[in-house]
């Protein structure tokens, strides 16, 4: 379990800003299986073999993401769950992305791809 799933993740307070490189490649090192898209977003699929189980993970990280208050965009297919992360109001990652990335792997459902 990493470190960063231990954390909560904190509201924003006035003007928030992205994450340096330096600082997204320190927290993405942290991740299993989340990609950086052009420094502004994470991004993860999941595969499954059938349409209820990712249905039923996409549910446990709506209700993580409500307790943390960090919310992620979310895709459901037919045996297949996308997630990306970014703070809109940055534009960009902030440790919050990170902090929910790690609390997603916490769940342990699903096999990312």
């Amino acid at each position: 379990m990493s470190e960063l799933s231990k954390l909560s993740c904190e509201a924003a307070q006035g003007d928030v800003s992205a994450l340096d490189a330096a600082a997204v490649a320190k927290f993405s090192g942290q991740l299993t299986g989340w990609r950086v898209v052009e420094g502004h977003h994470l991004t993860k699929s999941y595969t499954f073999h059938d349409f209820a189980q990712p249905l039923a993970v996409l549910n446990h990280i709506a209700e993580l993401a409500e307790r943390e208050g960090h919310h992620p965009d979310l895709r459901l297919s037919w045996g297949r769950l996308e997630v990306d992360l970014w703070t809109h109001a940055a534009r960009g990652l902030t440790k919050n992305d990170f902090i929910l990335a790690a609390k997603i792997d916490a769940l342990g459902e699903g096999t990312r791809t």
